[in-house]
């Protein structure tokens, strides 16, 4: 595996799921096959779970670790062609990639979306560069579009918590006093829709996900009526995403606190669970009486990033 960005890139999911499975019985089995390796992983935006998860789960399986702040530490970058470098920004990405990848063995990116360009950002410009010029496997650690990690490692918690085989399991919209990326919604969604579970979208109008995401997901406006029977909920704030209000990317087009997932939304699921990828404004997503409750599952859900990046790194160090 070259590359890891969406769900195709693992191939049959439920072979992925158990060599998760195996991974957390013994999570330094393959320690071998990270030795005199190098993992760089490249920041240009804020992490901590990512930060931390994907270093262990690199750390486990063998291998050294480097990692790059590009906005604490490094030379600022400019990313665009055919501009005059007079301004702030000192070295080119089309420089500093290859030389990135002379000192490393796999390479994990984190870029988020600018929320101001819509085709800039769902060309995935800075991950694209990244796979065309560093001559090494490139992972994401969430992207403009997409957060694969964190929505195998969601998957995999969905399969360790299911009540039943074929579990319902809707993606909620919540409000949010910043304008969010779509990553994480995007990938929750790609991943659903790979999975056997009954996949149900609910959001305001205007906040329609890209069709190349939502798949053959059903989407419901009525917040209520899709929380009904719901075994799992995750819920998740993301900005306008253009699809149906182009003028509108990446802006709040709504704050309608009643979406805030509270014990009455909770209270007419099937005894579901509460997810979120974190951090998780308390308040405003959800509140504290829902979050803090046995049907929780954050922190098992933050754990599983270990597990999920473990899996992918694992994967690529055999294509070596």
């Amino acid at each position: 595996m070259r590359t890891f960005i969406n769900v195709e890139d693992l191939g049959n999911l439920q072979q992925a799921l158990s060599e998760a499975a195996e991974i957390k019985h013994d999570r330094f089995k393959y320690q071998h096959l990270g030795h005199n390796k190098t993992l760089l992983m490249i920041f240009f935006n804020n992490s901590l779970r990512t930060r931390l998860s994907t270093q262990k789960a690199a750390m486990n399986l063998g291998m050294n670790v480097i990692v790059l702040d590009i906005n604490a530490g490094a030379w600022k970058l400019e990313t665009e062609r055919g501009v005059i470098m007079d301004g702030d920004k000192s070295e080119h990405l089309l420089e500093a990639i290859p030389v990135m990848g002379c000192y490393c063995d796999l390479i994990g990116v984190r870029s988020f979306a600018g929320l101001t360009d819509r085709d800039y950002d769902y060309a995935e410009t800075v991950l694209r560069q990244f796979i065309k010029y560093s001559g090494r496997p490139v992972f994401a650690m969430e992207t403009a579009t997409v957060h694969p990690l964190q929505a195998f490692a969601d998957l995999i918690t969905i399969e360790e918590h299911k009540p039943v085989p074929r579990p319902k399991v809707v993606l909620s919209w919540a409000p949010h006093c910043r304008a969010l990326p779509q990553a994480v919604p995007n990938s929750f969604a790609q991943w659903m829709n790979a999975a056997d579970v009954d996949f149900v979208i609910t959001h305001p109008e205007g906040y329609e996900l890209d069709p190349r995401f939502v798949g053959h997901a059903r989407v419901e406006y009525n917040q209520m009526k899709a929380f009904d029977g719901a075994d799992f909920i995750y819920a998740k704030n993301w900005s306008c995403p253009g699809v149906t209000r182009p003028d509108d990317y990446g802006k709040i087009i709504c704050d309608d606190r009643s979406w805030t997932v509270d014990a009455a939304h909770m209270a007419v699921t099937n005894n579901g669970k509460f997810m979120h990828c974190l951090p998780v404004r308390r308040g405003l997503i959800v509140t504290d009486d829902v979050i803090e409750a046995p049907c929780s599952l954050v922190i098992p859900e933050a754990a599983n990033r270990e597990i999920s990046c473990s899996v992918v790194i694992k994967r690529m160090l055999q294509s070596l």
